[in-house]
Protein backbone atom coordinates (compact mmCIF):
# COMPACT_ATOMS: atom_id res chain seq x y z
CA UNK A 1 0.00 0.00 0.00
CA UNK A 2 2.69 2.78 0.91
CA UNK A 3 4.63 1.63 -2.43
CA UNK A 4 1.78 2.29 -4.48
CA UNK A 5 0.99 5.56 -2.51
CA UNK A 6 4.37 6.53 -2.93
CA UNK A 7 4.06 5.89 -6.98
CA UNK A 8 1.13 7.80 -7.09
CA UNK A 9 2.85 10.96 -5.75
CA UNK A 10 5.98 10.45 -7.82
CA UNK A 11 3.23 10.26 -10.69
CA UNK A 12 1.65 13.80 -9.67
CA UNK A 13 4.74 15.23 -9.33
CA UNK A 14 5.70 14.32 -12.59
CA UNK A 15 8.24 12.16 -12.49
CA UNK A 16 9.30 8.82 -14.20
CA UNK A 17 8.21 5.99 -11.68
CA UNK A 18 10.05 2.83 -11.43
CA UNK A 19 8.63 0.23 -9.23
CA UNK A 20 9.17 -3.81 -7.98
CA UNK A 21 7.21 -5.94 -7.35
CA UNK A 22 6.87 -9.66 -6.61
CA UNK A 23 4.39 -10.94 -9.64
CA UNK A 24 3.66 -10.45 -13.22
CA UNK A 25 0.34 -9.80 -12.40
CA UNK A 26 1.14 -6.82 -9.91
CA UNK A 27 3.53 -5.30 -12.24
CA UNK A 28 0.49 -5.19 -15.02
CA UNK A 29 -1.60 -3.53 -12.11
CA UNK A 30 1.42 -0.89 -11.41
CA UNK A 31 1.72 -0.02 -15.44
CA UNK A 32 -1.92 0.24 -15.26
CA UNK A 33 -2.07 3.02 -12.36
CA UNK A 34 1.11 5.15 -14.02
CA UNK A 35 4.38 3.17 -13.09
CA UNK A 36 6.45 3.47 -16.59
CA UNK A 37 8.63 0.73 -15.32
CA UNK A 38 7.77 -2.13 -13.32
CA UNK A 39 10.76 -4.97 -12.66
CA UNK A 40 9.69 -8.23 -11.05
CA UNK A 41 12.38 -8.71 -8.37
CA UNK A 42 11.62 -12.84 -7.81
CA UNK A 43 13.07 -13.21 -11.54
CA UNK A 44 15.62 -9.89 -11.33
CA UNK A 45 17.13 -10.42 -7.74
CA UNK A 46 19.44 -7.80 -9.11
CA UNK A 47 16.66 -5.22 -9.65
CA UNK A 48 18.37 -2.51 -8.18
CA UNK A 49 20.92 -2.72 -10.92
CA UNK A 50 18.29 -3.09 -14.22
CA UNK A 51 16.63 0.29 -12.93
CA UNK A 52 20.11 1.54 -12.27
CA UNK A 53 20.79 0.27 -15.76
CA UNK A 54 16.87 1.28 -17.67
CA UNK A 55 17.11 4.99 -15.74
CA UNK A 56 20.75 6.60 -15.16
CA UNK A 57 19.97 5.95 -11.35
CA UNK A 58 17.04 7.01 -9.71
CA UNK A 59 16.86 10.84 -7.82
CA UNK A 60 14.88 9.13 -4.80
CA UNK A 61 14.33 5.59 -3.87
CA UNK A 62 11.05 4.56 -1.44
CA UNK A 63 12.71 1.11 0.39
CA UNK A 64 10.29 -0.06 2.28
CA UNK A 65 12.28 -3.54 2.74
CA UNK A 66 14.95 -2.57 4.97
CA UNK A 67 18.12 -5.07 4.75
CA UNK A 68 16.05 -7.18 2.68
CA UNK A 69 16.51 -4.51 -0.41
CA UNK A 70 18.84 -1.65 0.95
CA UNK A 71 21.36 -2.76 -0.96
CA UNK A 72 19.39 -2.72 -4.37
CA UNK A 73 18.17 0.17 -3.51
CA UNK A 74 21.39 1.71 -3.02
CA UNK A 75 22.65 0.20 -6.62
CA UNK A 76 19.22 1.85 -8.34
CA UNK A 77 20.18 5.06 -7.08
CA UNK A 78 22.17 7.65 -9.14
CA UNK A 79 24.76 9.79 -7.73
CA UNK A 80 23.45 12.52 -5.39
CA UNK A 81 20.29 10.35 -4.89
CA UNK A 82 17.87 9.65 -2.02
CA UNK A 83 16.95 7.18 -0.07
CA UNK A 84 14.02 7.03 2.31
CA UNK A 85 14.30 3.84 4.49
CA UNK A 86 10.49 3.79 5.27
CA UNK A 87 9.83 0.00 6.17
CA UNK A 88 12.03 -2.60 7.86
CA UNK A 89 10.54 -5.52 5.91
CA UNK A 90 12.84 -7.46 5.72
CA UNK A 91 14.30 -7.51 9.40
CA UNK A 92 16.02 -4.95 11.78
CA UNK A 93 19.66 -4.89 10.57
CA UNK A 94 21.68 -4.46 7.24
CA UNK A 95 24.68 -4.61 5.73
CA UNK A 96 25.80 -1.97 3.72
CA UNK A 97 29.37 -1.26 1.50
CA UNK A 98 29.70 2.26 2.60
CA UNK A 99 32.28 2.87 -0.59
CA UNK A 100 28.96 2.68 -2.50
CA UNK A 101 27.21 5.12 -0.54
CA UNK A 102 30.68 7.66 -0.48
CA UNK A 103 30.92 6.92 -4.18
CA UNK A 104 27.49 7.73 -5.09
CA UNK A 105 26.89 10.49 -2.55
CA UNK A 106 23.80 9.44 -1.39
CA UNK A 107 21.55 10.70 1.11
CA UNK A 108 19.93 7.74 2.86
CA UNK A 109 17.59 8.88 5.45
CA UNK A 110 14.71 7.28 8.11
CA UNK A 111 11.19 8.44 7.51
CA UNK A 112 8.68 7.13 10.33
CA UNK A 113 6.09 10.14 10.18
CA UNK A 114 6.67 13.84 9.42
CA UNK A 115 5.44 17.04 10.77
CA UNK A 116 1.41 18.54 10.75
CA UNK A 117 3.23 20.91 8.03
CA UNK A 118 3.98 17.60 6.26
CA UNK A 119 0.79 16.40 6.76
CA UNK A 120 -0.78 19.45 5.55
CA UNK A 121 1.32 19.65 2.85
CA UNK A 122 0.48 16.07 1.67
CA UNK A 123 -3.36 16.47 2.41
CA UNK A 124 -3.34 19.51 -0.23
CA UNK A 125 -1.22 17.53 -2.64
CA UNK A 126 -3.78 14.71 -2.36
CA UNK A 127 -6.78 16.89 -3.09
CA UNK A 128 -5.02 19.26 -5.87
CA UNK A 129 -3.81 16.24 -7.73
CA UNK A 130 -7.30 13.91 -6.72
CA UNK A 131 -4.96 11.08 -5.43
CA UNK A 132 -7.28 8.15 -4.07
CA UNK A 133 -6.03 5.11 -2.07
CA UNK A 134 -6.14 2.06 -3.44
CA UNK A 135 -8.09 0.03 -1.41
CA UNK A 136 -7.63 -4.06 -1.86
CA UNK A 137 -10.50 -5.35 0.92
CA UNK A 138 -11.91 -4.51 3.71
CA UNK A 139 -12.37 -6.45 7.05
CA UNK A 140 -14.70 -6.01 9.86
CA UNK A 141 -13.15 -5.22 13.08
CA UNK A 142 -14.41 -8.74 14.49
CA UNK A 143 -12.40 -10.21 11.24
CA UNK A 144 -8.75 -9.08 12.36
CA UNK A 145 -7.30 -12.42 12.62
CA UNK A 146 -8.55 -13.22 8.43
CA UNK A 147 -6.91 -9.50 7.68
CA UNK A 148 -3.92 -10.04 8.88
CA UNK A 149 -3.57 -13.07 7.11
CA UNK A 150 -4.35 -11.79 4.15
CA UNK A 151 -1.45 -9.52 4.80
CA UNK A 152 0.56 -11.82 5.50
CA UNK A 153 -0.19 -13.80 2.29
CA UNK A 154 1.10 -10.36 0.16
CA UNK A 155 -1.67 -10.86 -2.50
CA UNK A 156 -2.91 -7.44 -1.69
CA UNK A 157 -2.77 -4.61 -3.94
CA UNK A 158 -3.00 -1.58 -1.95
CA UNK A 159 -4.39 -0.82 1.44
CA UNK A 160 -6.19 -3.65 3.80
CA UNK A 161 -8.81 -1.33 5.71
CA UNK A 162 -10.46 -2.68 9.25
CA UNK A 163 -13.76 -1.03 9.48
CA UNK A 164 -15.57 -0.76 12.95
Amino acid sequence: GLSIFASQFARAAGARVFATTSSDEKAERLKALGADIVVNYKTDPAWGETIFRLSGGVHHVVDVGGPATLTQSIAAAKVGGDIAIVGVLGGRSAEVLLPTVFFKQLRLQGVSVGSRAHQRNMVAGIEANGIKPLIDSRFGLDALAPAFQHQLANQHFGKIVIEY
